[in-house]
């Protein structure tokens, strides 16, 4: 009984190429760039083999797979290079969050607003929140005047994005820096 060579697996990551290419028709662009047209894969496997380079799929989704003639190691190294700079420019905006109290003073106001503002010039969003103690509650206007004064000092770097509501016995607004 004859066994048949196993084939390499399947790259599970990146483009497919050479053997791996499994449609019967190609259109190949050499390495300066310049279309070769629609070929056969195998024929194209091959005139890639000549000049010492892989035949890589580079856009499978069009009718027939553009292919490319490329080395691969050096094709994937560079995809994974241009993914790590991604990962270091992306930011992910967090909520940071100010913590007040109705009847707070003026020292301390600047304060809150100082941290405020720098959480906003990082690009992150801010949740202000009014905590009421006690008899407190019954002065609720006295919170909602101070969140609408948090809200006009910021208005120039940042939006309201959601305004005022009570929850309990705090009072809530969000912040978020404008684009």
């Amino acid at each position: 009984m004859m066994r048949r060579p196993m084939a390499p697996p399947q790259p599970m990551n990146g483009p497919r190429y050479n053997e791996f290419i499994n449609v019967p028709k190609v259109r190949v662009i050499d390495e300066e760039g310049e279309n070769l047209g629609v070929m056969f894969t195998r024929e194209a496997i091959e005139q890639a083999a000549e000049i010492g380079l892989d035949l890589v799929e580079v856009s499978p989704n069009a009718d027939p797979p553009v292919c490319k003639f490329l080395d691969i190691g050096k094709f994937k190294y560079e995809a994974q290079k241009k993914a790590n700079i991604a990962r270091k420019t992306q930011r992910t905006q967090e909520i940071k969050e100010i913590k007040m109290r109705p009847n707070i003073d003026d020292h301390d106001y600047d304060t809150k607003m100082k941290k405020v503002f720098d959480f906003i010039e990082e690009g992150d969003k801010v949740k202000v929140t009014l905590r009421f103690r006690g008899r407190e509650m019954a002065h609720q206007q006295l919170g909602m005047q101070l969140l609408q004064r948090v809200a006009e000092n910021t208005s120039e770097v940042a939006k309201v994005e959601s305004y005022p509501r009570l929850e309990g016995r705090q009072m809530l607004m969000v912040l978020s820096p404008k684009s």
